[in-house]
């Protein structure tokens, strides 16, 4: 796809879906194959782990053909992006968390996608799958024998075709208007949300980042598109055209909904109930509110809040924070420490001591809950809004 990127551009993705994953799904349906794959896959959860007896034909070719990444991958970059975060990992989970899973309420259809596939007895379940992908994607082996990213990334990747399987189906979806579930354009789209629009939250929230950091990071999550199935001549390549289809992309689509206010609802009732007591628990929304807008805020439902104020005072609190860190190298390891028992609390609290296994659903109602219905260099700075 040519940049600049235009209407008529993202149009063109909105009628593609994956055609390998499509097709191995489809495959796994027509024979009643599904069952047997998702019991034999819970056993493989390693890279480089033999395959397990039984497992369907098609399943094994599915898998040997997305064993390994892209051949275009620069190392270097993705230890730089690994640093990145390890040196930032407080702060990134805080964007996921309350700038990159409200932005996608914020758009209908991928709101209108997620409320069906949402696990309404169970709502923390995406925020702990996103979180414990991006732990394993942020190993210094992540794409090494004995890793656990690569298999998180094929069964992800089936996780979604099975979701357009189901949806179209069952004709529970609009194609004339929204195209076709998990489309490219939306999975660009959500590319963006977890790799520009994380940048973006950190450059909110105060924190000092390189251009040669928020490169890398950028960077890995191309290579993470390009695991899950993302046409890589569709993606954009730098910040710059990230930017550009960033804007695009939420002009053209984002606005308010019902299934968006209720999966906000969710995911603040849901940190809230992490955070011990209640004093704190404005602070979720008021976080959200801070790194969204207050347009989107408003039309995902959050509460306006006295903490809405008080928590413009967090990066001035980071930048004290920082200033520890760059004085003095206990202070900095300190802080890393902190950060990843932060992390490894968050994810716990969210997974409940669960793994993650990211299996086919059989049905969508009985799965899902559905109702019948790096050494500082120059300062980054975002790249300039496009848009008018």
């Amino acid at each position: 796809m040519p940049y600049p990127y235009t209407e008529e551009s993202l149009k063109e993705l909105r009628n593609t879906g994956d055609e390998l994953a499509d097709a191995t799904v489809a495959a796994l349906f027509e024979r009643g194959d599904v069952g047997t794959f998702n019991t034999l896959m819970r056993y493989v959860s390693t890279a480089g782990a033999p395959l397990p007896e039984g497992l369907p034909d098609v399943a094994r070719e599915y898998l040997a053909a997305t064993a390994t990444p892209p051949a275009w991958v620069d190392w270097g970059e993705m230890e730089k992006a690994r640093l990145f975060f390890i040196d930032n990992n407080v702060h990134i989970s805080t964007a996921l968390s309350f700038a990159s899973m409200p932005a996608c309420y914020v758009v209908p259809r991928v709101a209108k996608l997620l409320s069906a596939t949402h696990s309404l007895a169970y709502p923390s379940k995406r925020m702990a799958e996103t979180g414990q992908f991006v732990v394993y994607l942020m190993r210094p082996d992540a794409f090494e024998a004995g890793s656990r990213f690569v298999p998180a990334a094929q069964k992800v990747r089936l996780l979604h075709a099975s979701i357009r399987h189901h949806l179209l189906r069952e004709d529970r979806w609009d194609t004339e208007t929204d195209g076709v579930p998990i489309c490219l354009e939306d999975m660009i789209g959500g590319q963006m949300f977890f790799s520009m629009l994380v940048l973006d939250s950190l450059h909110r929230l105060g924190i000092h980042m390189s251009n040669e950091g928020a490169d890398a990071y950028y960077y890995a999550w191309r290579v993470v598109g390009a695991m899950l199935g993302v046409d890589q001549d569709a993606v954009p390549k730098t910040l710059e055209e990230a930017r550009q289809f960033s804007d695009l992309y939420m002009t053209l689509h984002m606005g308010p909904s019902d299934e968006g206010v209720q999966l906000t609802r969710q995911l603040v009732e849901m940190y809230e109930e992490v955070v011990p007591g209640t004093l704190f628990d404005p602070i979720v929304g008021a976080l959200v509110r801070h790194l969204v807008g207050d347009t989107c805020g408003d039309w995902l439902g959050v509460p306006r809040t006295p903490w809405d104020t008080a928590v413009k005072a967090v990066p001035h609190l980071l930048g004290v924070l920082e200033t520890i860190e760059d004085r003095s190298p206990y202070g900095a390891w300190a802080l890393d420490k902190l950060g990843d028992l932060v992390s490894v609390f968050e994810l716990s609290a969210l997974t409940r001591g669960r793994v993650m296994h990211y299996a086919i659903p059989e049905q969508l109602k009985r799965e899902f809950g559905v109702s019948g219905t790096v050494p500082p260099k120059r300062r980054w700075s975002p790249p300039p809004v496009t848009v008018g």
